[in-house]
């Protein structure tokens, strides 16, 4: 009787960051080269289907919408789930806008699991306004990226840093999914 291999565990990637830093782009390449499943950024729909002002009771439905995406791109357990970004955003983007957060939110993104986040440097890479963006100043960027470095910092979660020009960025990340793949 032969004996069915074991399944490759799934391997879950978060591209995080402040706007403009390359997230959109950046998982859009891995998933061309490495494949699996890309989930994007949710709040981009939803700002497109509403086409009003966010608000903070928005928050709670934007994050909804995006565990909802995460949840089925998981249930299809691909070998690598690259996500475009995840809860934590949401989390700074809240207390950004409105000077606080849903509490659930938080609790939700540490219930999960995320095998690495590739974390994107605001500097040395061109702001650009694509209509969804208000954070032209690098300093608020910069102080975005702080922000996301704490949070993965304190709750312990996988990260490397990326920096540099779009070349050095892609080819840090490419290097760091491959280890992870291989891990």
């Amino acid at each position: 009787m032969a004996q069915r291999s074991a399944a490759v565990p799934m391997k879950v990637l978060v591209l995080a960051g402040p706007e403009s830093s390359g997230k959109s782009w950046l998982s859009g390449e891995i998933h061309a080269n490495f494949g699996g499943i890309l989930v994007c950024e949710y709040v981009r729909h939803f700002i497109e289907s509403e086409a009003r002002e966010t608000r903070y009771d928005d928050i709670t439905l934007i994050a909804q919408g995006q565990l909802a995406w995460e949840d089925a791109a998981r249930a299809k357990q691909p070998s690598l789930l690259i996500l475009d970004t995840h809860l934590l955003s949401n989390i700074l983007w809240s207390r950004t806008l409105f000077g606080a957060c849903p509490t659930w939110i938080e609790q939700a993104l540490l219930a999960r699991h995320y095998d690495l986040h590739l974390l994107l440097s605001p500097e040395t890479v061109v702001w650009h306004d694509d209509g969804q963006r208000c954070q032209p100043q690098l300093a608020e960027r910069q102080a975005f990226f702080e922000a996301s470095r704490q949070w993965l910092d304190l709750h312990h979660q996988p990260c490397q840093v990326l920096q540099g020009d779009w070349q050095q960025r892609k080819d840090a990340a490419f290097e760091a999914v491959t280890r992870l793949l291989k891990s």
